[in-house]
């Protein structure tokens, strides 16, 4: 039933540097303020969580930077992760998140640009165990 995911070896350095960005806004090295993570989300970046909803990126940003005024203790794990190209420097990458104890299947659409990687999409969508 899973489709078998693997990354064409052309694609290993984007897998790569994608990697190291993801889970998005959980890796300190790329920053913690709003402005950090205003220079890695698109203008017209929006996401849908778990829950299903959806939401804009001025939600978003505004609840990264209340919970880094007193960032959380986080205990996660990511696996499985694959890369497709959608169009000229546009990339989905897929990935499984362990992460606080709920399993997520996450997906997130990247730009490659002139000055770094931009994230325009992202989702998360829980495992649910049957």
């Amino acid at each position: 039933m899973e489709p078998h995911l693997v990354t064409e070896e052309r694609l290993r350095a984007v897998l790569d540097e994608l990697v190291r960005r993801e889970p998005l806004f959980h890796r300190a090295e790329f920053g913690t303020a709003r402005a950090d993570f205003e220079a890695m989300t698109a203008p017209d970046f929006w996401e849908t969580g778990a829950s299903g909803r959806r939401y804009s990126r001025a939600y978003v940003l505004d609840v990264l930077e209340e919970r880094h005024k007193a960032p959380p203790a986080e205990a996660w794990e990511a696996s499985d992760f694959h890369c497709r190209e959608l169009a000229t420097d546009v990339y989905l990458l897929t990935y499984t998140l362990a992460f606080n104890g709920r399993r997520t299947r996450r997906t997130t659409i990247w730009q490659e640009r002139a000055g770094g990687w931009t994230a325009l999409y992202h989702q998360g969508t829980v495992i649910r165990d049957s």
